[in-house]
């Protein structure tokens, strides 16, 4: 049977609106760096203590079908976003298939949204590796056990699976790397920082790279 919405609900989220109002943001007060500004706008998140402020979606396309998911942002380094996760699972293979992706950060205690659009690429073994076994055991076992975005008949075989991996690696605080996990890092191409403003006329720099060089510019909301 076709489930039929209660149109008085849906009409009532017709109704839920906010104005933003807490900040601005100008091109003349940016940094000349998106990644200096992205820094920048970061660390007020913490300073905010907005809930996981490195939570952000990445977002893949295959054959014109996009799909996306919340990951963590581990670092940045030389200028690259860097995260990990199974090179197996559904967006590990559609980063090998089209390292073109995007991801999207959005602080609304800030009222504040970035998002960036660049090319995927994996970090270095020695890199993923010292990642991994910085990781609690728990996690560590858990990249063991997962087969990431496989099907599954049931949550018992995730289990069966953890207490064989704790039993092969019994007395071991450090797990070795699987080689199906690592890390990747997104080259950005183009950064748009988002600032919630009152009446829906948010303000929107975006920072396009061209010829090696970031041009800044305002985007209309």
């Amino acid at each position: 049977m076709l489930y039929t919405p209660n149109f008085k609900r849906m009409n009532d989220l017709a109704s839920i609106r906010q104005e933003y109002s807490k900040a601005t943001l100008e091109p003349s007060t940016v940094s000349s760096d998106p990644v200096r500004q992205f820094d920048i706008w970061f660390q007020e998140a913490l300073t905010a203590k907005v809930p996981e402020p490195n939570a952000m979606n990445l977002a893949t396309a295959i054959g014109g079908r996009p799909t996306s998911r919340i990951v963590l942002l581990k670092g940045i380094e030389q200028g690259k976003f860097v995260f990990y996760t199974n090179y197996q699972s559904r967006k590990g293979k559609d980063l090998e298939e089209n390292p073109a992706c995007c991801l999207t950060f959005f602080w609304p205690e800030l009222e504040r949204q970035v998002r960036v659009e660049g090319v995927a690429s994996r970090v270095d073994a020695t890199r993923s590796d010292e990642y991994f076994q910085s990781r609690p055991r728990g996690s560590q076992i858990g990249a063991w056990a997962s087969p990431q975005s496989s099907l599954i008949q049931n949550r018992q075989l995730l289990e069966e699976r953890e207490k064989q991996i704790e039993e092969k690696y019994k007395g071991q605080d450090k797990l070795p790397r699987p080689h199906q996990w690592g890390g990747y890092e997104v080259d950005p191409l183009m950064i748009e920082f988002w600032q919630g403003r009152p009446n829906r006329l948010h303000d929107r720099i975006v920072y396009s790279k061209v010829d090696g060089v970031w041009r800044i510019d305002r985007l209309a909301p």
